[in-house]
């Protein structure tokens, strides 16, 4: 593997490996732009099969971020943390203010918060060694009712350009994952009314749902080929792929997961297939959106109707789509390089 072809082929400016042997920590930062602003990404905890897959994700996630911030119009740059170990039964301070000290060694330029299996209590520990982390509990605490409000908002979007019609009521809409943000997620939908067909590797968080909205469950592999109107992934990525695909029978793929699509084509497939992508990281930027509200002195409130407006821009990016004849992302990856252009044009990389 070619690691400097990988950091270049999508211009990534920063990679670091960090490692602290005494308590067997290993991390990966990746800087993916900072032309808006410093890179604000979470940490993501993982038992990877591969020092390899770590890396890749590091790369592919921090691009997502950048591009999120992006067209959600934030004045932020692109980047992303992971760790490399079972979240179960890894040393959590240990690993947490060893990651702190690795942040806080980039001196601003990267700005963590939590993600997948990190918590508002792991950035407490990493609070401990920088200041350069958000999410934390006497601040905006834990993002995921305002990551999954815009997540609702964007399949609300993305109902009436497909529809006619915003209204959820009477829709099925199948739920991939239930974690904080997939669970908050399910609730936003039942308080409308929609029918929920839900999956999740833990069957506590299943029962839970079932139990408190009424969702049906299916086997995590079932989840593709339930007939629904809606595909909601929430857990992680790459699972619009060339096995799920043809399972598929819903018109519209929109959730909160990042890096939906396992390649590029695969979103041209669904273009060609008629079912309406909302690209991953326009519906899930309401996460990304709380906590840079955090860092500017924003109220709950305010980052929340922040939030709501991820409605009219993926209508923008909806409309793109069809004046131009191109697949969403690729109409939302144009409306992102465009404000990166413009921006950069006045401003240089944020140092």
């Amino acid at each position: 593997m070619e690691l400097f072809s990988l950091i270049g082929e999508h211009n990534h400016e920063q990679v670091v490996f960090c490692s602290e042997p005494s308590c067997g920590y290993k991390g990966i930062i990746a800087i993916h732009n900072t032309v808006l602003g410093p890179a604000l990404g979470g940490t993501r905890f993982w038992n990877y099969a591969s020092d390899t897959e770590a890396f890749i994700d590091a790369l592919r996630l921090s691009r997502g971020m950048t591009y999120k911030a992006a067209v959600a119009g934030l004045n932020l740059g692109g980047g992303k943390s992971v760790i490399i170990g079972d979240p179960k039964t890894a040393p959590r301070e240990e690993f947490f203010r060893a990651h702190g000290r690795f942040v806080e060694s980039l001196k601003g330029r990267y700005i963590t918060a939590e993600d997948v299996n990190t918590s508002v209590d792991d950035m407490e520990f990493v609070a401990m060694e920088t200041e350069h982390v958000t999410g934390r509990a006497q601040t905006s605490g834990d993002p995921s009712p305002v990551t999954a409000y815009g997540v609702y908002r964007g399949i609300k979007a993305a109902a009436m350009s497909k529809y006619g019609s915003d209204s959820l009521s009477g829709k099925t809409v199948t739920v991939q994952g239930l974690g904080h943000v997939g669970y908050y997620l399910c609730q936003n939908l039942a308080s409308e009314g929609a029918r929920l067909v839900v999956t999740d590797i833990d069957a506590e968080r299943v029962q839970r749902v079932v139990h408190d909205f009424g969702a049906q469950a299916v086997e995590p592999n079932a989840i593709y080929a339930v007939e629904a109107d809606i595909y909601a992934p929430s857990a992680l990525g790459a699972t619009i792929n060339d096995e799920t695909i043809p399972q598929l029978k819903v018109q519209i793929v929109a959730g909160a997961a990042n890096n939906v699509l396992a390649e590029a084509r695969h979103g041209d497939e669904l273009h060609r297939r008629g079912i309406l992508y909302a690209p991953d990281y326009v519906a899930n930027a309401g996460g990304l959106i709380n906590v840079y509200g955090e860092l500017h002195g924003w109220t709950s409130e305010r980052a929340m109707r922040k939030a709501g407006e991820i409605y009219s821009t993926l209508l923008r990016i909806f409309e793109l789509s069809e004046a131009e004849g191109v697949p969403s992302y690729v109409a939302a990856d144009r409306i992102a390089e465009q404000r990166i252009a413009s921006i950069g044009k006045i401003q240089q990389t944020w140092v």
